[in-house]
């Protein structure tokens, strides 16, 4: 396993831009978020229950982030 294989957390190993499909480590998912505007699968994954969001643009990430801080305060 690469660096970048050990790196990626993201579960989809099947995406042409997963690193364990080719030489160049995460640059080319983050090129095509950042084209999209959206936010990769990995960042997603450092917040609790991001598998129930309903998509991956900025604003989406946003929100999750600021609810998953809200809760924090609140527990």
């Amino acid at each position: 396993m690469t660096k970048q294989e050990s790196f990626c957390t993201c579960d989809n190993r099947t995406c042409p831009l997963h690193p364990t499909r080719h030489e160049k480590g995460c640059t080319p998912c983050i090129k095509k978020n950042l084209r999209l505007g959206e936010i990769p699968n990995c960042f997603f994954k450092l917040i609790e229950n991001s598998e129930t969001r309903t998509g991956d643009s900025f604003e989406d990430f946003a929100r999750m982030v600021i609810k998953a801080k809200e809760h924090e305060t609140n527990v």
